[in-house]
């Protein structure tokens, strides 16, 4: 049997209209039914009783391959189970089996068949743009490449074309900033400030000179790094002999930071071509395929998926499924590396008869493509362990979470969710206090969370103590010292949505990913409404969703962090004041006094010859203290 594949999702059928013939058929007459199936290529649906769709298969000979399951030996119990259920065959003709192929893909997708093996329908996979403009943008983008701008990618996740965006901010300094903000821009922002954007918006760079930072930028994306290199060194001696010592500086800062880039970065030499790396793990009844992607000769990362409906299957058939259901979707690359050649070799042709393109399938490389599939193999064993180890029902709240808000769905990437949640908390304006929590690997972290004392603001003001804290803490992401995370959230509503989204666009950082959570009626859990920073219309999840229950939970645990530390801080001022205000005691008689009696209260409860105690404090300054403290 032929485990066909299949990934969720919509599609459309065959250019020319397929044929279709019912063969309705009990099955107690199989042998009218195989009688009347053509000997040509198509489509096949195994049908129950209940009117289920069972299995889609495709076939280069309907009659042979259909009539191949009703034979009385050679199954697999699996099969065996399947076809004792079937009552009834649907037949598609197609005018060949590349079309055949096609069609069992939207076929899978559509009904998703209990007995087909599954791959979760993806989002489309990032992109990085540079775009069409006089002085173009940098960002991440997902979505047809069928529009202006020049494409780089895809990458296996969203942190890979992150990454790429902070080095060419690093090196080429590159604007990320939204067309609108450029355009009305007078002074320059913080990333140039930062060493991170040239600042074409306000003149600081030439056009001319801008435009040749990008060309450098994409001929670096495109693997021609000792072109760039070259061409920053001729133009630094140029400006050495011209004396212009100022701009030979900045191209020596730049091709030092491009090397040191280019040291970390894993390059490899190889023939030149894109490559696709696909190695398979199996173990309790489960499968990882994890599919890593090699592009102009640079590692990009990799992206682990797990198959449903895996059974007796082998390897062979699971790629050859993940190759059918990837690649009718996504580019055909002009090498793919695997573990296991796929049960039906086939496969590849049809692949490159849909796609018009010429790709080669290697199970015995060698060299640096042999090193790349035995780490994708390390990397697909690691996460099938991961994945049969760890408890099911926090996997699956993130899961909800990220399919309620249409983040990315595969398994790699919700165990490397970054959530990070903002929140402030005063009393009347007084101890002003933000907190950032941590949510990681499917739980909270609470050695990374963070507390920020906001100061220099109105007391109270919400919005001000909102926008430093997103500041100081993104400021840090804009220069490439930490992470960014997936996901943001906002304690909040509208305002301080609208808050967040400035100091977003002010340092070139992707809207998607910035949510805010307005307080429903009473404050009641359940009744929230989530707020997008990019335009989306809010979303009501309701009490039911799993996906609302863990950002409460988040949210909950950013405000009583953000509490506790404001009632320390405010107890803290308090206790320090009392002292600060008395005549005579500074502050090393005030830590002196803490110290022997173990904070205010203690000073408060002792007595006049016990504070006379205490190094440094007379008589005198015992009665003063003793006096203010009981007054």
């Amino acid at each position: 049997m032929s485990t066909s594949p299949t990934e969720p999702g919509s599609a459309d059928e065959p250019d020319e209209t397929p044929a279709t013939t019912p063969a309705a058929t009990p099955a107690r007459d199989i042998k009218s039914l195989l009688a009347g199936l053509p000997h040509l290529p198509g489509v096949y649906r195994h049908v129950d009783a209940q009117g289920e769709v069972l299995y889609v298969g495709k076939a280069r000979d309907l009659k042979k391959r259909v009539s191949s399951y009703f034979q009385k030996t050679g199954h697999s119990p699996r099969i065996a189970h399947m076809v004792a259920r079937v009552v009834k065959v649907e037949v598609t003709v197609t005018p060949s089996e590349a079309e055949a192929l096609l069609l069992e893909n939207n076929l899978i997708k559509q009904l998703k068949p209990r007995y087909n093996i599954l791959f979760r329908d993806d989002k489309s996979y990032p992109y990085l743009m540079v775009s069409n403009h006089d002085a173009p943008r940098i960002n991440y983008y997902r979505g047809s490449t069928q529009r202006p701008g020049q494409f780089f990618g895809p990458y296996p996740n969203a942190w890979a074309v992150r990454e790429t965006i902070q080095i060419l901010q690093k090196v080429f300094r590159l604007r990320t900033c939204e067309d609108t903000v450029y355009a009305n821009r007078t002074r320059p922002c913080l990333l140039y400030q930062i060493n991170r954007c040239s600042g074409p918006c306000v003149g600081r760079i030439s056009p001319e000179d801008y435009q040749r930072d990008v060309k450098r930028a994409t001929q670096f994306l495109k693997g021609e790094t000792q072109v760039v290199l070259q061409d920053i060194e001729a133009r630094m001696q140029l400006a050495s002999e011209a004396l212009e010592f100022e701009l030979a500086a900045q191209l020596r800062d730049q091709m030092s930071a491009l090397s040191r880039v280019l040291q970390q970065q894993t390059m490899e030499q190889t023939d030149g071509q894109d490559t696709d790396v696909i190695a398979i793990a199996m173990a309790g009844g489960r499968a990882c395929v994890n599919l890593a992607m090699i592009r102009n000769g640079r590692h990009l990362g990799d992206r682990a998926f797990f198959p449903a409906h895996v059974n007796e299957d082998e390897a062979g058939d699971i790629l050859e499924v993940f190759m059918a259901q990837h690649y009718v979707e996504h580019a055909l690359p002009p090498v793919i590396v695997a573990t296991d050649p796929p049960k039906d070799e086939s496969i590849l042709a049809l692949l490159n008869d849909t796609a018009h393109g010429k790709t080669r399938l290697l199970v015995r490389p060698q060299g640096v493509r042999r090193s790349w599939l035995d780490q994708a193999r390390q990397n697909a064993e690691l996460a099938l362990t991961r994945a049969l180890t760890e408890g099911g029902q926090r996997q699956a709240r993130t899961l909800a979470l990220a399919e309620a808000l249409g983040l990315e769905t595969d398994e790699q990437f919700l165990d490397e969710l970054r959530i990070e949640c903002f929140d402030i908390s005063h009393t009347a304006g007084e101890a002003t206090q933000a907190s950032c929590v941590v949510f990681h690997h499917h739980d909270v972290q609470p050695s990374l969370y963070r507390r920020y004392n906001i100061d220099g603001i109105t007391p109270g003001d919400d919005y001000a103590a909102m926008r430093q804290v997103l500041t100081r803490r993104y400021a840090k992401v804009a220069d490439g010292q930490t992470v960014m995370p997936g996901l943001v959230l906002i304690d909040g509503g509208k305002g301080q949505v609208e808050v967040a989204r400035q100091v977003f666009e002010e340092y070139g950082l992707d809207l998607g990913c910035l949510v805010g959570v307005a307080k429903g009626e009473n404050r009641k859990t359940g009744l929230e409404t989530l707020v997008f920073a990019d335009g989306r219309p809010p979303l009501v999840l309701g009490v039911a969703s799993a996906a609302l229950m863990l950002i409460a939970q988040i949210r909950d645990e950013a405000h009583r962090f953000a509490i506790t530390g404001m009632r320390a801080k405010r107890a803290k001022a308090r206790q320090g004041s009392r002292l600060q205000d008395i005549e005579g005691v500074g502050a090393k008689r005030r830590q002196k006094l803490l110290n022997r009696f173990g904070g205010l209260g203690g000073v408060s409860a002792a007595s006049v010859e016990q504070l006379a105690s205490v190094d440094g404090i007379s008589l005198e300054t015992a009665k003063r203290i003793y006096a203010a403290l009981h007054d």
